[in-house]
């Protein structure tokens, strides 16, 4: 099993910048890809970005261009920087860690509030 813990996120005034961070700790060496979720108030849990252990990227929606997810050598670390904000980013940011390409785990949530 893989417990996930977030930890950013606030309130920020739009063009601004945020980092989310994620902490996985458990067999981590089963995890087959990582990425971030954010769910918007009445709407569905939406993909933002993934990342699998050799370091390949992919963005989805909005955050092309915007967002950058990685994360460090060891594994147990992801990150999503979050650049020009705008009051639609404005929800709830899950992390997710997919193993053996089948189990998903999640993170607490964290909000991130864009005033405009």
């Amino acid at each position: 099993q893989v417990q996930l813990v977030q930890s950013g996120g606030g309130l920020v005034q739009a063009g601004g910048s945020l980092r989310l961070s994620c902490a996985a700790s458990g067999t981590i060496a089963s995890i087959s890809r990582m990425a971030w979720y954010r769910q918007a108030p009445g709407k569905q849990r939406e993909l933002i970005a993934t990342v699998t252990p050799d370091g390949t990227t992919a963005y989805f929606g909005s955050a092309r261009g915007r967002f950058a997810i990685s994360r460090d050598s060891v594994g147990n670390m992801a990150y999503l920087q979050m650049n020009s904000l705008i009051p639609e980013d404005t929800a709830v940011y899950y992390c997710n860690a997919l193993t053996h390409w089948t189990f998903n785990y999640w993170g607490q949530g964290t909000q991130v509030t864009v005033s405009s």
